[in-house]
């Protein structure tokens, strides 16, 4: 790959400007008329999925299978909001002494979409969807390594009919970021990343005091209890550890196991982890990709080398192979505890921390022991006692039971803590970039 392609502030102004005039348009297109375009944009991402798959297997090393399936899940969401955003947009009346008083939702206006290369389509388009069906405009700032995505995204909203300019894509350099955010034709602003660029997002925007949602970092725990099933345990946390070659901020990150489970879950993980297959990410066989680039496997590396300094036991992979490109092997270390990087950091690749609990409690106990607060996992035989500890006990985002943590277009998405605030997806997601606007109409007998 060559250079990044980027664009210098004049240029990003000029691509904002635009997106900025098609807004007054948008903005006053009816919901059938959006609702048209995210369908028409659905159909273009199916159409094109091999295509987009292929585009990030080379730009950030995503397996090919995986992409495909990223293509068509933004494919779902742009219908989830083409079906639902009449009724979720529609106004509350409420009664009052007025003729008529209800709030209606109107859109914000241009929103600044500053998004990462590991998901590199769905990221973009499961804020855009909604965005764009509440009426606004996006100027999306892409993650440096992955500027055909960037393209290919505007290139595919463009063939679907949207207003020229209503998304633009800006890749500008870090340092041009606030320039952009404190510019007077942006009304809000969307990151998804790290928690340390997350604050720097939100202390410019703060500034400027415009509207903010943040997806941040993540080390979500799988807490295994004394009564989960084992084996669809260790299946459902390797898989959920390893999905994009295991850069995700919702991976299953820190494998929590009572101690009379430990040993036996040991041997689970090892062998699945050691089944799945590295190789070209362009091979729809391959199960492990590269990392997206050498420095982040290096600094994963660092992590996993200072944990076993520190006391972790190293029972598959560790060591960076001898060849040329950002290639780490699943890896899992055991015996992890407080004050371990795989412990206290977010682990962003193939690497499984387990970390064993004295009981029950004591697991629950541990898995609420972070900074973080994406998404958590707990698996038990009894169903409702799951339920209960997902509602009442695990302080995340999202919680699931007996089942990985995923994003649905259906269910709210985001975090709490270091892991940021507001949230995408559903009713929610659709409500977080619009002016709920009062409308009050005095009585008529107010006239005369």
């Amino acid at each position: 790959m060559g250079p990044t392609p980027y664009v210098d502030l004049d240029e990003a102004k000029h691509v904002l400007q635009q997106a900025h005039h098609a807004f007054d348009a948008w903005s006053q297109a009816t919901l059938s008329e959006r609702a048209k375009l995210l369908r028409r944009l659905a159909s273009t991402l199916r159409d094109r999925a091999s295509e987009l798959a292929l585009l990030a297997a080379k730009e950030m090393g995503k397996p090919v299978s995986e992409g495909e399936a990223e293509a068509n899940k933004c494919a779902w969401v742009c219908e989830y909001y083409a079906d639902n955003g009449a009724s979720f947009l529609a106004p509350k009346h409420v009664e009052t002494d007025a003729e008529r008083s209800y709030v209606h939702l109107a859109p914000l206006g241009v929103v600044l979409a500053i998004m990462p290369w590991n998901f590199p389509f769905w990221q973009f388009f499961r804020f855009a969807a909604p965005a764009l069906m509440a009426g606004n405009a996006v100027v999306l700032k892409h993650a440096s390594n992955v500027p055909g995505c960037s393209e290919a995204i505007v290139s595919l909203v463009r063939e679907a009919g949207a207003p020229s300019g209503l998304v633009g894509s800006a890749l500008v350099e870090a340092k041009d970021v606030r320039a952009l955010i404190e510019d007077r034709r942006i009304a809000a602003v969307t990151f998804t990343g790290s928690t340390e660029t997350g604050r720097k997002v939100a202390a410019a925007a703060g500034h400027a005091l415009k509207k903010t949602v943040l997806e941040l970092g993540g080390s979500d725990p799988y807490v295994i209890l004394r009564d989960a099933n084992l084996e669809r345990a260790a299946d459902i946390t390797v898989k959920a550890r390893m999905i994009n070659t295991g850069q995700s901020c919702i991976a299953a990150k820190r494998f929590i196991v009572v101690s009379p489970l430990k040993k036996k879950l040991e041997e689970l993980v090892v062998s699945r982890m050691k089944s799945l297959q590295m190789g070209d990410p362009t091979d729809p066989a391959t199960k492990v990709g590269p990392m997206s680039t050498v420095g982040l496997r290096d600094d994963l590396h660092r992590q996993v080398r200072e944990s076993i300094d520190r006391g972790a036991k190293l029972l598959l992979g560790g060591e960076v192979p001898n060849k040329a490109g950002a290639w780490y092997p699943p890896t899992v270390l055991t015996n992890v505890t407080r004050g371990m990087p795989a412990y206290e950091e977010e682990l962003f690749g193939p690497v499984a921390a387990i970390i064993e609990a004295k009981d029950d409690d004591d697991a629950i106990d541990i898995a609420n022991d972070s900074r973080f607060g994406l998404g958590a996992a707990v698996f038990t035989a009894d169903q409702s006692e799951g339920e209960r500890i997902a509602r009442a006990r695990l302080r995340a985002g999202s919680c699931f039971v007996n089942d990985a943590v995923r994003s649905d277009p259906r269910l709210p998405f985001g975090g709490i803590g270091d892991s940021g605030y507001g949230r995408e997806l559903s009713w929610l997601g659709i409500q977080e970039f619009v002016n709920a606007k009062t409308v009050y109409v005095a009585p008529r007998e107010a006239l005369y």
